[in-house]
């Protein structure tokens, strides 16, 4: 699959992040009745858009996602912050973002397909 070029690149790293994501989700999921669990997220798309605010012409599919320990939400009694609501509401928000990107990357791959058949 030809992905070149910076938008494709970035549509990968956008799936990637997405992909690590859902992992990290099942992980808060699977602790959820760990006492002393301290839920996880993945920042990527803010990063993104922090560096596109800012961009200075430097290279965007250099930004990595970050995994980062949830601090700010509050804990049960036994020191756990996974809340089952919130993860499942990540989880589906994190779903159609996946999809959204797989789809863009079909419609790139099938534009790509269509100019090949053409120039032949």
């Amino acid at each position: 699959m030809d992905v070149s070029g910076t938008d494709g690149r970035l549509l990968l790293n956008l799936m990637s992040a997405s992909s690590r994501r859902a992992e990290v989700i099942a992980n808060n999921i699977a602790n959820q009745n760990t006492p002393g669990f301290k839920r996880s997220t993945v920042e990527f798309e803010d990063l993104l858009a922090e560096e596109l605010r800012r961009f200075d012409g430097g290279d965007l599919t250099a930004i990595a996602p970050e995994e980062r320990v949830d601090l700010l939400t509050p804990s049960r009694g036994d020191g756990n912050n996974v809340h089952m609501e919130l993860e499942m509401n990540a989880m589906q928000q994190n779903r159609l973002m996946y999809e959204t990107y797989s789809a863009i990357l079909a419609g790139r791959m099938e534009m790509i397909r269509a100019s090949i058949e053409e120039s032949r």
